[in-house]
């Protein structure tokens, strides 16, 4: 469409995008915007045509009335080509009931012609009469188009769900349910579709392609699948070729294919040269390959060894605060739980067991709490006891559980006045005191100005990591190679320099910050760089560079991906890498990513996932369309109350109501609650043994009975009796390699209160926080999810197998759920779970006290949660006295 205008001396002409202004024998072109209109001004005697600040052109001898048509014709022009485009997409995307995406509807809206302007300019049209055209212009010009497209794509939904219902019917062997229906149509650039589990992912993605093929969209071998693993990716190869073969499509040269496979091709396109993957770098072998690195530094470099040795013996497994930490040690004399020492001792905090572990190595004889020299006993208290006595030196030590600013955890009450009392004690009776504090010790200097203070009372240390332990929490070489492995994973992901991880620890918490860090890093870097060394020399690749490679091509455009239409599967689980390489793919326009996962479902935080890929996906994409599949078909619907009310407790995963496809509301979810998981599962297997023999499952009674059982670790299965049940399908999975699965019977087992139980308290190493993504700041988060995942695993119904008096924190809270009933194995000496009213976490225990019995928090002292008694002798109610540790 070209209009054009003219006056006394000049005349302009637009073809759609381009102004042509000739005044007087010059002429120039120009290409206004919304944000940047021609504009013509005054100066002494001239008119000048200005554009973006610029003066383009002089308009001899022009009245002010042309100049004012020059404006107008500007604005009608402009309006009435946006409106004939506008009007030309909208039948277009009616007629052929195609969705009208987010790039078009942004380019409508960016060069949308200001309403109020072209309203005002086309009322002071000079010869005030507006051609019918030029008043529809100004109509369509003040419409919002993001509304109404918004409406036209809802009738186009609504047009293709009718149109095309047969094709929904038969692309996957159930039905597509209207979800699944609306997210096939809703042909966006960017889609993400937050999917519960059990809802037909995989039928989505399948059904997305085909109908893309289908409508003649995108051609067949354009479309490419990204999975997370191989056998994800022959899957869903297999399932398109069947599927497209039932409705008559032909699915040649579309591409299911792994995000290595696609970066070893990119790569190999990009250079010229394909790059082979190292094999010690898979997944196992990455591992011992760090190993057989240490090994060899270890042997070459002394100061590596002892820094290597601190690190694995003192300095592993620090909690982030001075009263962090798990029991591991019991003292069957006083029966308190404390912290087990190399030595057999038995310590009251973590603390203390890094300074007893590392007094032992360097063979410092000591004694832990020995009685104080003077008497200081009274009425009230007990006898003074400091933390550490070096008979050797007559010397005493106490160490503080302070943190950076000085102060103790909060719920160490009087610690400061216990603090000042003992120091003037020392100072009154004229004993040597040395003291240490927690921030000293893991994040200063701490142990060496313990050494040197020890060195100066006479007593040498002899440092000898080979000295024999005793005790369960000496940490493997494996484990400290495994940590590293994970550091390397995401610093590798991350594209971190050491650069860049000095500069994070320049601006890091100060929890981040000082020896033990400084010490991780100094293990590190020398075992990244041989591990980089061996890969030149071999000229190969590990999978985190080759993903980080490939989406360096993509994102330079050394490699042009043939590829209109991307979809990605499992998305909650990309990592940095990954979420590049997609977004390479479709950077150029008329791409369309259509992006599948679960937030609910993110466990792969450890091995390079980062979930803010899906729940920031429009920082990743762009501004997209994010539609939910919230019908699931594996799950009743008392299992998905039950995983849905325990997921949400976090307030940080994205909202959604989980519906079953199930007629009947199933049975619900139990806790089995006995004195040993043995005897429980036993009972467990025993019981669904006899269930199958008595009565087959009605929708098919061929088949066997699948039961999963699902351990947090892989020594969990060593809980399975050794003879099974013949006419049950018995398999022990880990709840992390459960996960896409499913079966009729879940049991999920040790879910109790300790290191290893489920959740695992033993949280991620605090360096990790250098190269992972920002963690989740709520309690037990990804722990959450990972029992949400094994929750949803169940067909039929799902068991929670406890310890009786040792119960999980998640089986505590589940224990109130009206969907959730609970089991006693028959001789189990135990009551009904009450959970503490204070923290939710913990439940009510019976202690004793000076007036008798009473209920307190089963978390004491982290939780000071305690219930009034009645003391029966008197019937006066008496709050139980306050136990401090200091006593």
């Amino acid at each position: 469409m070209q209009k054009s205008w003219t006056g006394h001396g000049w005349s302009i002409t637009f073809d759609g995008s381009i102004f042509l202004i000739s005044s007087h024998g010059e002429i120039k072109k120009i290409k206004p915007t919304r944000s940047s209109p021609m504009t013509i001004r005054r100066s002494w005697f001239r008119r000048y045509l200005f554009h973006a600040g610029n003066r383009v052109i002089r308009l001899t001898g022009i009245s002010k009335q042309d100049a004012t048509r020059i404006i107008i014709s500007q604005a009608i022009a402009r309006s009435l080509h946006w409106a004939t485009r506008f009007k030309e997409i909208i039948q277009s995307a009616t007629s052929e009931q195609k969705w009208i995406p987010r790039e078009i509807v942004d380019d409508l809206i960016q060069s949308q012609p200001d309403r109020q302007l072209v309203s005002d300019l086309m009322k002071r049209s000079t010869a005030g009469i507006m051609t019918l055209e030029e008043i529809d212009a100004r109509k369509i010009c003040e419409i919002d188009v993001s509304s109404h497209i918004a409406e036209v794509n809802e009738r186009i939904v609504q047009a293709e769900m009718q149109t095309n219902r047969e094709f929904f019917n038969r692309i996957e062997l159930k039905p597509l349910t209207d979800e699944q229906a609306r997210a096939v149509i809703t042909f966006d650039n960017r889609l993400q579709v937050i999917a519960a589990a059990g809802s037909g992912k995989t039928s989505l993605l399948i059904a997305r392609a085909a109908y893309a093929v289908l409508r003649g969209f995108v051609a067949p071998e354009r479309v490419l699948m990204l999975a997370f693993n191989k056998d994800a990716a022959t899957e869903l190869q297999r399932r398109v070729e069947q599927r497209f073969t039932s409705v008559g499509l032909n699915s040649r040269g579309i591409r299911a294919s792994t995000f290595h496979s696609f970066g070893l091709d990119v790569i190999g396109k990009a250079t010229g040269i394909r790059p082979r993957l190292a094999s010690w770098s898979n997944e196992g072998q990455d591992i011992i390959e760090i190993g057989k690195i240490v090994d060899r530094l270890c042997d070459t470099d002394i100061g590596f060894r002892y820094r290597w040795d601190l690190f694995r013996l003192i300095f592993a497994n620090v909690p982030t605060s001075p009263d962090g930490g798990s029991h591991d040690g019991y003292n069957k004399v006083t029966r308190e739980s404390g912290f087990a020492t190399f030595d057999g001792k038995n310590v009251k905090s973590h603390g203390e067991r890094m300074i007893a572990n590392w007094l032992y190595l360097n063979g410092v004889e000591y004694e832990y709490e020995r009685q104080y020299s003077a008497r200081t006993a009274t009425s009230e208290h007990s006898q003074y006891r400091p933390d550490f006595y070096y008979p050797s030196a007559d010397l005493w030590h106490e160490h503080w559980a302070l943190d950076h600013e000085g102060n103790p955890p909060k719920t160490f009450d009087g610690y400061l006045e216990s603090m000042a009392w003992k120091r003037n004690t020392h100072k009154i009776n004229r004993t040597n005191l040395i003291e240490s504090t927690w921030a000293e010790v893991v994040h200063g200097a701490g142990l060496s100005t313990l050494e040197q203070k020890l060195n100066q009372h006479g007593i040498k240390t002899d440092w000898n990591p080979d000295r024999q332990k005793i005790g369960k929490n000496i940490i493997k070489h494996e484990e400290q190679w495994t940590l590293i492995r994970t550091f390397m994973r995401h610093i590798k992901s991350s594209k971190l320099t050491k650069e860049a991880i000095d500069a994070r620890l320049d601006t890091s918490d100060r929890s981040l910050t000082g020896t033990r860090t400084n010490l991780f890093l100094d293990l590190y870097w020398p075992i990244h760089n041989a591990w980089n060394q061996r890969l030149q020399a071999e000229e190969s690749v590990d999978f985190e560079d080759m993903l980080s490679i490939a989406a360096d091509h993509l994102e330079n455009g050394a490699y042009d991906a043939p590829y209109d239409l991307i979809l990605a599967d499992e998305f909650q689980d990309a990592s940095q890498a990954r979420a590049r390489i997609v977004r390479g793919l479709v950077k150029r326009p008329d791409k369309y990513l259509i992006a599948v996962g679960d937030d609910w479902q993110s466990i792969n935080r450890f091995a390079g996932a980062d979930i803010s890929v899906m729940t920031k996906f429009e920082e990743w994409f762009g501004k997209s369309s994010r539609l939910e599949l919230t019908t699931t078909f594996r799950c009743s619907q008392k299992i998905c109350d039950v995983s849905s009310s325990f997921i949400s407790k976090n307030p940080n995963q994205i909202k959604k109501n989980v519906r079953s496809a199930k007629k009947d509301s199933g049975l619900p979810v139990r806790l089995l609650r006995c004195e040993t998981q043995a005897q429980g599962l036993l009972f467990y297997l025993q019981g669904i043994s006899k269930v199958v023999e008595e009565a087959k499952l009605e929708e098919d009674p061929a088949r066997r009975v699948k039961v999963d059982i699902l351990g947090r670790h892989n020594f969990d299965k060593d809980l399975l009796p050794k003879v099974l049940p013949e006419n049950v399908e018995i398999n022990f999975r880990t709840v992390h390699k459960s996960k896409g699965l499913e079966a009729d019977f879940i049991i999920i087992v040790n879910a109790s209160s300790r290191p290893r139980g489920f959740p695992d308290t033993i949280v991620d190493d605090p360096v990790l926080a250098l190269a992972m993504a920002t963690a989740d700041d709520f309690i037990h988060a990804e722990e959450r999810r990972l029992f949400y995942v094994a929750l949803t695993r169940a067909k039929i119904q799902v068991t929670i197998l406890t310890e009786a008096g040792m119960e999980s924190p998640f089986v505590i809270e589940l224990s109130t759920d009206p969907n959730v009933e609970q089991l006693f194995l028959e001789g189990t000496k135990t009551d009904p779970i009450k959970p503490c009213e204070e923290c939710k976490i913990g439940q009510e225990v019976m202690r004793q006290g000076p007036y008798g019995e009473f209920p307190s928090c089963s978390r004491w002292p982290a939780c000071k949660g305690k219930k009034r008694v009645v003391n029966l002798k008197n019937k006066s109610n008496r709050r139980a006295p306050r136990r401090s540790r200091y006593d």
